[in-house]
């Protein structure tokens, strides 16, 4: 298989922005227009008007967790019993520790970076139809610098997944997936969000070129890389990277390696909020690759989880729901 490498168990590297998510459901989009946020996207906001998003929020119910796009996926790999590791920047206060011991507790070998500004959040809205919506303020986040990754850190790990969301900094996330790359890791991608990859095409293309050897996308992040409808638009993304996979929500998700394009049927699912279901995919499926399955049971495993975390509000399968889930997680792996 394209993707085994000198590991006998591979292990995976999680980068991102380390951040807390409040879980927000709200009643009607009146809130989104009143402060700018378009439907579906992801906007980084500054303290005061993530504070003042807080305030107006308050009436309606909300739920806090430990959060950010990559530090859900390996948090899922945890549960699905993979190896793995995660870097990203917070700050020593109530919601830094709560983070650190989070991961800690689930086994992940957590290469946390410090900083004084103060741990980053999400405000995460979820529209009546499990649409969300995330005002991000990245706190410590943002402090992420290219010095703090180098190959030693990386050479543990046979696979790299790094958020899309870090290329707005393309100093940044240019030499984490440089350093992989160089450091003989499969890389990974997630595009995150699609206003981001609108705004980073050209940068984006250049780095998936050059580094990147799995891609990850839903429909509209496809679509606005590539100017495609999903069929064309993995046709696109995998001539440029080894596996292109792009989502397709109900319909499934699509998945081209060479000339062996995949169909991968969704699981039923009844959509409460859609956060974390793309971060959830992509546990699913690199589990798959470091167990060194096919990709449609890859595919499989990642349709089956992504459609568990639907269900629930936020980005994280509750531990009493893993016992069934990895039973048929066992199944889709002994097919």
């Amino acid at each position: 298989m394209i993707f085994s490498n000198k590991y006998s168990v591979p292990s995976v590297l999680g980068v991102g922005n380390a951040l807390v998510d409040i879980m927000i459901a709200l009643e009607n989009d009146e809130i989104l227009h009143r402060f700018g946020l378009p439907r579906g996207s992801m906007t980084l906001v500054d303290s005061h008007m993530s504070g003042d998003i807080y305030q107006a929020t308050l009436p309606w119910h909300r739920h806090m967790t430990t959060g950010g796009s990559a530090a859900n996926t390996i948090h899922t790999l945890a549960s699905l019993g993979a190896r793995c590791g995660y870097t990203g920047k917070i700050t020593r206060d109530e919601l830094g520790a709560a983070f650190e011991n989070e991961f800690l507790e689930k086994g992940i070998n957590p290469h946390l970076l410090f900083s004084e500004t103060g741990t980053g959040r999400v405000m995460a809205m979820v529209s009546p139809d499990s649409e969300r919506t995330m005002a991000t303020y990245l706190g410590a986040a943002s402090e992420l610098l290219p010095q703090d990754f180098s190959a030693e850190m990386m050479k543990p790990y046979g696979y790299l997944y790094v958020e899309g969301y870090l290329v707005q900094d393309h100093q940044l996330i240019e030499t984490i997936l440089q350093t992989g790359h160089e450091a003989g890791l499969i890389v990974a991608i997630d595009l995150s969000s699609y206003n981001i990859v609108e705004q980073n095409r050209k940068f984006l293309q250049t780095l998936i070129t050059r580094y990147v050897d799995i891609v990850f996308a839903n429909e509209e992040e496809a679509f606005a890389y590539t100017g495609f409808t999903p069929e064309e638009a993995v046709q696109a993304i995998a001539m440029q990277c080894d596996l292109a996979v792009v989502k397709i929500g109900k319909s499934g998700s699509l998945v081209l390696a060479g000339n062996n394009l995949i169909k991968i049927d969704p699981v039923p699912a009844t959509a409460i909020d859609t956060t974390g279901a793309g971060d959830s995919y992509s546990a699913g499926f690199l589990y798959g690759l470091t167990k060194g399955l096919s990709l449609r049971q890859c595919g499989d495993i990642a349709s089956l989880v992504s459609s568990k975390v639907v269900e629930l509000m936020g980005a994280k399968i509750p531990e009493h729901s893993w016992p069934e889930i990895l039973l048929k997680v066992g199944e889709i792996c002994d097919r």
